[in-house]
């Protein structure tokens, strides 16, 4: 009976999943045929482009350009602000103090501190790193902190008692309880840190997927732009998709 229950869920989920992207086509299509050419293409004309564009020659280098900016800048976003929230989160005066600090700084609109980021690291690969990480490390400090701070205190009370030591800890109360929310964490510094990187590249750079999306944008090429848009959002729709099925279960098995 579980089995079975479990199988019609999935059935309806992948139906469900069905009916949402035959929605977003239709839409898309609808679109078309309402704007025309002039500011968008078709599905088809567009998954065509897509397909045509992908293994070129003149697409690889900005697509391995952005890949390897972003990947730089996830790993500092997602390393430092762990290691930034844990710190926060277990020494709880610096935590108290920098918190509004950090909020403050999230608030703020990223863009208005490139002109800094580009002072300091100058044009290139070191500039797209930093803007992106800079997107993205808060968020993930900030989940990272309040995992810590969501630790039940009699839980820690209790291996106290028990005499645990404190990799036991670690590895039956503190892990399990923070995890959860650090994942959390993790998914939203992707998608900020991903908007960082391509920000980075649109306004200071020559290669990547940003440039190629300004420079369609001057040259009003609406295929390149509508291809690329599509590109970038089932890149970020899959991993984002992948990284929440994992929240997710994290938070069930919590």
């Amino acid at each position: 009976m579980t089995q079975s229950t479990a199988a019609v869920g999935k059935s309806r989920r992948l139906q469900d999943f069905a009916l949402l992207v035959a929605c977003i086509l239709a839409a898309w299509q609808a679109l078309y045929m309402i704007v025309g050419d002039v500011a968008i293409t078709s599905p088809v004309t567009t998954l065509g482009y897509a397909i045509e564009l992908l293994p070129s020659s003149d697409f690889r280098p900005h697509l391995a350009a952005s890949l390897t900016a972003f990947g730089n800048a996830l790993l500092i976003s997602y390393a430092g602000g762990v290691l930034l929230g844990l710190t926060l989160g277990f020494h709880r005066f610096s935590g108290e103090v920098a918190e509004p600090m950090l909020g403050a700084l999230y608030s703020l609109p990223k863009i208005a501190l490139y002109p800094i980021i580009l002072q300091i690291f100058g044009l290139g690969l070191s500039a797209k790193v930093a803007f992106g990480a800079l997107h993205g490390v808060i968020p993930v400090a900030l989940f990272s902190m309040n995992a810590v701070r969501g630790i039940n205190p009699m839980h820690l009370r209790t291996a106290r008692v028990l005499r645990l030591s404190s990799i036991e800890t670690v590895r039956t109360i503190v892990a399990p309880a923070i995890i959860p929310e650090i994942v959390t964490g993790l998914r939203v510094g992707f998608s900020l840190t991903l908007l960082g990187v391509l920000i980075g590249e649109m306004f200071a750079s020559q290669h990547g997927m940003g440039f190629l999306l300004i420079n369609a944008i001057n040259l009003h090429d609406v295929k390149m732009i509508t291809t690329l848009i599509f590109v970038l959002f089932l890149f970020a729709t899959v991993t984002s998709a992948i990284l929440l099925a994992i929240d997710r279960r994290l938070h069930v098995r919590v």
